[in-house]
């Protein structure tokens, strides 16, 4: 058993807050950092997905925030846009029992525009990625001089995608006097020399994963061709017909092959890397995690951020070059207790590769045999569809509004309209594809705030 948040010198207002989240006891990861954190010491913390670092290191920002100093007090860096809204929604949440805190995510892929207006009008705490951030820096928008918290959040990714010599220039820019706190799902000696020259006398917090991967079942299966490949994912897909499932790739290029090739099978699929605008992006991550799409082909940093729950299976169409990645792939299905299940395909070349994973999980990997798909079988169907809707939230739309629309004046069952993503100006709403030329007339002849917004269905 953890402790409670109520052993840190928390404020009052943060610890109703908590509560009233239902935070009752800190994460392992939250448990060994938060003290150091709330001390004032730089920090380097390890842990995987669900490990509860986001909170530990927002928690961190918020205690050292002076809210009457309207000036720019801490600075978080994440590698994509997508984990930059996840933490900076999270900062909200935390931060909402204290008054006039001011939060700005500032991402590439985003018009420059609102946010060059948005930052005139100041801000306590950034989110936002390094090239975006970096840019606002060099055009004189952003004013670091009062600077007293630098996170780094996934610093592994961040590296990864090279963003290297930009992390370098910010700092640059930065405070010496000041916290920085460096937080990665693995530890490669990148970070160790990144954290050596950014940070003053790192305290290490390594943790393991709050979901434990003894719930996910593996099975590894030799194949001697692309062909076989193909084919070993198709008969795996009909046996098993899991409702989500990612697939991942180690380059874009495959990415595109493999998505292709399984839409020709018949198959619903969507495909997630990071060439990919900003706004297609959006709208895969979208329609995978509200159901329209049973199938993700990813690339390990598209996947970064990714918000699915009940994961039912991953595949590793390739094996990741390094031991942490697979572990971090596989972890994304069997949480929270239920069981998952990996699936990962290799060759006569991937000797090393298996080997590292046997020594770094302390497993001893016997290859399965391809299963044949049972006669007759079809790729899963998805019973949602999604509909845009051509207004969000500077238009100052809100779920309620959408769901009240189809439920009230549309007369749709409640338990037929699925997930709603709002973003700045447009929303994403799921609905049963037996309801939706329905929903869909309601939405583009109804009304949203008083105001008529065109609607359309999103084909994958």
């Amino acid at each position: 058993m953890t402790a409670p948040f109520s052993s840190l010198p928390l404020t009052k207002a943060l610890l109703e807050t908590l509560d009233s989240l239902g935070f009752t006891n800190m994460t392992a990861i939250q448990q060994h950092s938060l003290p150091l954190i709330l001390e004032g010491k730089d920090v380097i913390g390890q842990g995987k997905t669900g490990s509860g670092k986001t909170a530990a290191f927002s928690l961190g920002v918020l205690s050292n925030l002076k809210v009457k100093r309207f000036r720019v007090q801490s600075l978080i860096l994440c590698p994509t846009r997508e984990l930059a809204d996840q933490v900076a929604k999270e900062v909200r949440t935390l931060a909402r029992g204290t008054h006039n805190i001011k939060v700005l995510t500032l991402c590439g892929g985003m018009p420059m525009g609102p946010q060059i207006g948005s930052l005139e009008h100041g801000a306590h705490i950034l989110v936002g990625t390094p090239g975006r951030i970096l840019d606002h820096l060099s055009k004189g928008r952003i004013d670091l001089s009062e600077l007293n918290t630098l996170v780094l959040d996934e610093a592994d990714r961040m590296l990864d995608m090279g963003f290297q010599d930009a992390l370098d220039s910010i700092i640059e820019q930065a405070p010496t006097n000041r916290q920085t706190l460096l937080f990665s799902a693995t530890f490669p000696q990148q970070i160790e020399a990144i954290a050596k020259r950014v940070m003053n006398q790192p305290e290490m917090i390594k943790v393991e994963s709050t979901h434990s991967t003894q719930n996910i079942a593996q099975s590894f299966y030799k194949v001697d061709s692309l062909e076989q490949r193909d084919d070993a994912l198709e008969a795996l897909l009909l046996k098993h017909q899991p409702e989500s499932s990612v697939v991942f790739c180690n380059t874009k290029k495959e990415v595109q092959n493999v998505s292709d090739e399984l839409h020709h099978r018949g198959f619903s699929v969507i495909e997630l890397h990071g060439d990919m605008e900003q706004r297609e992006r959006d709208q895969a991550l979208v329609l995978f995690s509200n159901k329209s799409v049973s199938v993700l082909v990813a690339t390990d940093v598209a996947a970064r951020g990714l918000d699915v729950d009940n994961l039912d299976a991953v595949f590793n169409f390739e094996l990741s070059r390094d031991p942490e990645v697979h572990v971090h792939r596989i972890g994304r299905t069997g949480r929270a207790g239920s069981k998952g299940a990996a699936y990962s395909f290799f060759t006569e070349k991937d000797g090393y590769k298996m080997a590292l994973i046997e020594e770094y999980m302390d497993i001893a990997i016997e290859p399965s045999e391809i299963p044949t798909a049972p006669k007759g079988s079809e790729p899963m169907a998805v019973n949602m569809v999604t509909i845009q809707i051509n207004g969000g939230k500077k238009q100052k739309v809100r779920p309620g509004d959408i769901l009240g629309s189809l439920t009230k004046e549309g007369g749709i069952d409640g338990k037929s309209i699925g997930k709603i993503n709002l973003y700045a100006m447009s929303s994403y709403v799921a609905v049963a594809k037996k309801v939706s030329n329905k929903a869909l007339k309601q939405l583009q002849n109804g009304k949203l705030k008083g105001k008529q917004f065109r609607a359309r269905l999103i084909k994958p």
